[in-house]
């Protein structure tokens, strides 16, 4: 495995599997095991995520994976946790990776990513933003469930929670087992995207760019966790045929949430061709 310097010194690990045109891959090449793998399916998490997705693309596509969220959590950035740093980190990526052009796609606050991505370079050939709007995204909710995950976590530094039992889905059950700084790295993250207007930044982007969301996703957060609505699924719906006049495409995955929305099996269908049309 190859590794390159990112924004704060650390070092990322990434892997690159096929041949044909580059495609920048956030996700863990290698399955997790054991409990965690347990519970992630639980959740309705695939464990083989990243390396069903690799599979998928790597016969038409040189795929380049690399485990950014996993990274985060190991290596936490608090204070720089930002916007314009995080494609700085997708750069050198495709640095090291040898890659001038290269399609991105990421899931859910890594599609996020993407686009503020798409907003710092010239250098993406494609974007696929899987599980989170490119208008209308939720940044104030985000920020309010971050926050309170950050709370939640300092108050576990003072007074650890009881262990309770963990009801998959219901995030109520959910006590938080993230560090201050793991938390506190996506605050920053969310702090900066405040005032972002992701409609007057449409204009910026000029690569081929598709958006693919569950129909339904939306998350519904208790008090704990700040008592907000995320909602993925409405915005797109509501915008499709702006979106489109915006130069998106826009794919729907009929009757799924966002853990289900997220999964090889739902997403390479929409993918690949795409992909393969767009390259």
């Amino acid at each position: 495995m190859a590794s390159v310097r990112l924004h704060d010194g650390s070092m990322i690990g990434f892997e690159a599997y096929g041949d044909g045109p580059v495609l920048l891959l956030p996700v863990d090449p290698v399955p997790v095991e054991g409990p965690k793998a347990e519970a992630m399916r639980a959740w309705g998490a695939d464990p083989a995520l990243g390396q069903s997705l690799i599979n998928g693309l790597r016969d038409r596509f040189r795929v380049v994976a690399f485990d950014y969220e996993g990274h985060v959590m190991a290596r936490p950035k608090p204070e720089t946790l930002t916007p314009a740093n995080a494609a700085r980190d997708l750069l050198a990526v495709a640095d090291a990776a040898g890659a001038d052009r290269f399609a991105f796609y990421g899931y859910s606050w890594l599609g996020l990513l993407g686009q503020q991505l798409a907003l710092h370079t010239d250098r993406l050939s494609a974007l696929v933003m899987g599980g989170y709007p490119p208008v209308g995204g939720p940044y104030a909710a985000m920020l309010a469930v971050t926050k309170a995950a950050h709370a939640a976590s300092l108050a576990a530094v003072q007074h650890p929670p009881t262990p309770t039992e963990t009801v998959p889905g219901d995030w109520s059950t959910v006590s938080v087992v993230t560090t201050v700084e793991q938390t506190r790295q996506f605050v920053t993250l969310y702090e900066s995207l405040r005032d972002f207007d992701d409609r007057a930044a449409q204009p910026s982007l000029t690569c081929p760019r598709l958006c693919v969301v569950g129909s339904a996703d939306t998350m519904e957060y208790g008090e704990q966790w700040g008592g907000v609505t995320v909602d993925i699924a409405g915005p797109v719906q509501r915008e499709r045929a702006a979106l489109e006049a915006l130069g998106w495409d826009v794919a729907v995955l009929d009757g799924l949430d966002h853990m289900q929305a997220m999964q090889a099996a739902a997403v390479l269908p929409v993918l690949h061709p795409w992909l393969e049309f767009r390259l």
